[in-house]
Formats: C-alpha cells, sequence, structure tokens
C-alpha cells in the first residue's frame, strides 16, 4: 500500500517551546530571508545588466545566486510558517516536496561549483586555449547538466525510493522534512534506500569535492611557477569559489554526522542550527563573498554607488 494513504501527514518534532519569544524569532528570521533573497538578486541583477559580466565565470555565478533563491525559499517560507504554528504539522505532499527540493538544491550547488572549478582551470592553466575549450555551447551544457542530474536523480529517491515506503510513524525530529528521517519511519525492508543514498552521496558529494581540490591542485602548480599577475588573477577569483565550497562543505559534514549518528547528548538548540547551516548560511554568504572579493563586480558596485561607468 502507497504510503500516502497512511500517513497524511508529518510532525517536525524539532521546535523549541518558546512561547511569545516566537513572534521575535519569526521576525529575525524574516529579516535574514530578505537578506538572503536581496543578496543573491542584487548580484543576478548586476550580472544580468552590465555586458561586461557576460562571461563563462559571471555565468556560472547567476546560476549559483538562482539555485541559492530557489534553495532558500524551499526551506525559509515553511519555517516561518511553522514558527507560528503550535502544532508544526505538514502535509505529506509537501513534505515530499520540500524533501525533492532542499536534496536538488544541495546537488546544484555542488554541481554549479564543481563547473566553477573547471572554468577557473581552464582560464588559469590553459589561457590560450580558454575561449576554444569554455565555448557558449559547453558554458551552457555545464549549466544544464548542473540543474539536470541533481532534478533527475531527485525525482527518483523521493518518487521511486522514499514515497512508496509503508510508514509506521509520522514524527520527525527536525525543523523541515528530510529524506533519511522518513526512512527511517519505514516498516518494511529500507536496504535499498540506505544503500542508494551512501553510494550517491560518496559518488556525488566526495567525488565532486576531489574533483574539484584536483583542479585547485593543478592551478597551484601553474600559480607557484607563474608570474605575480598569474597569482593576482587565481586569488581574486578562486579564493572566493574554495571559500564557499568548504562553508557548504563544513554544513553538508555536520548534516550528514547528525542524520547518521546519535547527537542527542547535544543542546536541542544546536542540533537544529546544525542541521540549517548548510541551508541557511551559504545563500547569504556566497553573495558576500564574490562581491567583495571578485575585483570586477566590486568595480561594478563602486561604480552603481558612485554613478559613474564601471
Amino acid at each position: 500500500m502507497n504510503n500516502l494513504t497512511q500517513v497524511s501527514s508529518f510532525t517536525l518534532a524539532g521546535y523549541l517551546d518558546v512561547g511569545p519569544l516566537r513572534y521575535l524569532y519569526f521576525l529575525l528570521v524574516l529579516t535574514f530571508y530578505s537578506c538572503v533573497l536581496a543578496a543573491n538578486l542584487l548580484l543576478l541583477l548586476l550580472i544580468c545588466c552590465h555586458r561586461s559580466l557576460h562571461q563563462p565565470m559571471y555565468i556560472f555565478l547567476c546560476s549559483l545566486c538562482v539555485n541559492e533563491v530557489y534553495g532558500s525559499s524551499s526551506i525559509f517560507p515553511l519555517l516561518l510558517q511553522q514558527l507560528l504554528s503550535e502544532l508544526h504539522t505538514v502535509p505529506a505532499p509537501l513534505c515530499f516536496l520540500q524533501i525533492f527540493c532542499l536534496y536538488s538544491y544541495g546537488g546544484v550547488e555542488f554541481c554549479t561549483l564543481t563547473a566553477m572549478s573547471y572554468d577557473r582551470y581552464l582560464a588559469i592553466c590553459c589561457p590560450l586555449q580558454y575561449r576554444s575549450r569554455m565555448t557558449g555551447r559547453r558554458m551552457a551544457a555545464l549549466t544544464a547538466a548542473a540543474w539536470l542530474y541533481p532534478f533527475a536523480i531527485n525525482i527518483f529517491i523521493v518518487c521511486g525510493l522514499t514515497m512508496t515506503l509503508p510508514l509506521c510513524g509520522s514524527v520527525i525530529d527536525k525543523v523541515y522534512c528530510d529524506n533519511f528521517y522518513v526512512v527511517k519511519l519505514a516498516c518494511g525492508d529500507t536496504s535499498l534506500n540506505n544503500i542508494f543514498g551512501l553510494t550517491h552521496m560518496f559518488v556525488v558529494i566526495f567525488g565532486l569535492i576531489l574533483l574539484i581540490l584536483y583542479t585547485y591542485v593543478r592551478i597551484l602548480r601553474v600559480c607557484v611557477g607563474g608570474s605575480a599577475q598569474t597569482r593576482q588573477k587565481a586569488l581574486s577569483t578562486c579564493t572566493p569559489h574554495l571559500a564557499s565550497l568548504a562553508n557548504f562543505s563544513f554544513g553538508c559534514f555536520f548534516e550528514i554526522v547528525q542524520s547518521r549518528f546519535n547527537l542527542q547528548h547535544l543542546p536541542n538548540l544546536l542540533r537544529v542550527l546544525l542541521s540549517l547551516y548548510w541551508l541557511t548560511m551559504q545563500p547569504l554568504v556566497n553573495p558576500l563573498l564574490y562581491g567583495l572579493k571578485m575585483t570586477k563586480i566590486r568595480s561594478v558596485y563602486g561604480a552603481l554607488l558612485t554613478g559613474r561607468k564601471p
């Protein structure tokens, strides 16, 4: 029997009983969400409106900004609604939709960061061949793959594996719907879910991280033996990318550890913050990193503020 006939809604048990403080938390989260949207949409608008930024590196950055808006909009509206609610229940279809959105957001983030590292590798290690190798068609193909693969794989995970499980419970010990926690509620055999989940995690997450690190080892070798101009170019364009990768990987690491191991000895508030880190900090940190560290974007920002031409 399909689980949707057994469980019509899920209860999110990760919310603290904060009483009247819920309105303060609501305002804080709403302000944070507004800042995330404003920062990413401003950077997106800036890149779209200035022809000098219509280059592969900035187009990939546009894709990253769109993904940040998509990911944050998958968590914040429901989080705001639950902060004002007393029951903390979520209809099952909405819960599965959130799982799909959040997991596809994570996949697109890693895939886009990988495409950006490949672009930097070509620009710094193969500068004479950059234009012939990073063509508009290749850039479009990399961007499409960064979005289509996570969406396809997560449709399979959510619709093909999780939604077909018979469930014996409906309480999720988090503040948002999580695939692993839903699988733990299953009555039947979940070995296929666990095997596929672990395989996907190692192949995609760790595989892509290793691929990114490999490209930066190659970039580092070129910088060590290159000119001061090459080192400056690498520093200005690669530093925000590596910082973004480290920040997102840090958040994902804590999410994986918390999902796979028992961390009940930690304070509930700390567990909530750690589980939200990868979904909330990356969308805010990215536009700040790229806006402050990338010279060309910084100059366009400065031109807008002073009214001069960039």
